[in-house]
């Protein structure tokens, strides 16, 4: 399989080409520093230059590939200043664009475009069990998620199909949410935030790794795929089973107007939560490697 990987030095990226390369997939990485990317990757086919939307990709090292996964963009778990806001659109409007429009100036595109967006596309839901035919939010980043997808969409045009991956809040040893959240519970001054009844659409870095190969793999699968674990939870029930796994108390609320004073109007995400279920991915077949929270989060703290 060949396989061109944008946002591959990123958390997931990195754990993606870790895995096309045990299975001797040939990866091209699209990257805006080469010497970066070579250091990460020593043995990847092809490294790339683009800094979209000033230089696109060399479209010669883009024929005749398998598919072509789109990770990169500016984090979102930052304070939304104004500039923020900006830098986080046009990370991913403006390089989905860019991407897109040199996939349509190919002789032979890819087959499969693999586009990364977030469950954020759902907006807050309360108790909502969310599937992939509900519709969007209406907040800035259920909007920034609309026309990121939408960019994505326009390959269709070109005879690629298009999975937009609408990624949850990814467990993983090196990156994620829990790089965030390891140190306060560790410290015995972990807990859920507010009244802990907000939702939690978790999933495994391994199943995030295993639902864009599957989705490259499996051509019914097309436009959104929900990329989250099959049970969410609470966030007080998230909260006991991390500090379960850390072996510390989970007990002390934050409290929401701290993390505005800390994260602006990004702390609404927090607070809040969406209900997502991943029915597409059951549906055609794939088998999580993390169904369940407590063994996913042994193995992402352990790992």
């Amino acid at each position: 399989m060949r396989v061109a990987i944008t946002g591959a030095t990123g958390f997931v990226g990195g754990h993606l080409v870790s895995r096309l390369e045990k299975e001797d997939a040939a990866c091209t990485v699209l990257t805006r520093s080469v010497a970066r990317a070579r250091e990460q990757f020593p043995s990847a086919a092809d490294l790339v230059h683009w800094d979209p939307p000033r230089v696109a990709p060399d479209r010669s090292k883009l024929e005749d590939l398998d598919a072509v996964i789109h990770l990169a963009g500016e984090p979102v778990a930052q304070r939304w200043t104004r500039a923020a806001k900006a830098s986080i659109f046009d990370s991913r409007i403006l390089s989905t664009e860019t991407l897109v429009d040199t996939l349509a100036g190919l002789d032979s595109p890819p087959k499969t475009l693999v586009s990364s967006s977030a469950i954020g596309f759902y907006g807050p839901r309360n108790d909502s069990r969310l599937d992939e035919a509900a519709e969007g939010g209406q907040d800035f980043l259920a909007d920034l998620c609309r026309k990121w997808e939408a960019a994505a969409d326009e390959a269709t045009g070109k005879g690629i199909r298009v999975v937009r991956t609408r990624v949850g809040i990814i467990l993983g040893p090196d990156g994620g949410a829990l790089s965030l959240m390891r140190t306060p519970f560790r410290l015995g001054a972990g807990g859920p935030i507010g009244n802990g009844r907000q939702w939690m659409s978790w999933v495994h870095i391994d199943d995030v790794v295993g639902l864009i190969l599957h989705a490259i793999r499996t051509p019914s699968l097309e436009g959104p795929l929900n990329v989250t674990a099959p049970e969410p939870v609470r966030n007080k029930e998230f909260s006991k089973a991390l500090g379960r796994a850390l072996h510390r108390p989970a007990v002390l609320p934050t409290p929401v107007f701290a993390l505005k004073l800390a994260y602006g109007e990004f702390a609404d995400i927090l607070a809040t939560g969406q209900r997502v279920i991943p029915a597409k991915a059951e549906a055609s077949g794939y088998a999580f490697r993390f169904p369940e929270l407590d063994p996913a989060l042994r193995d992402a703290l352990e790992r």
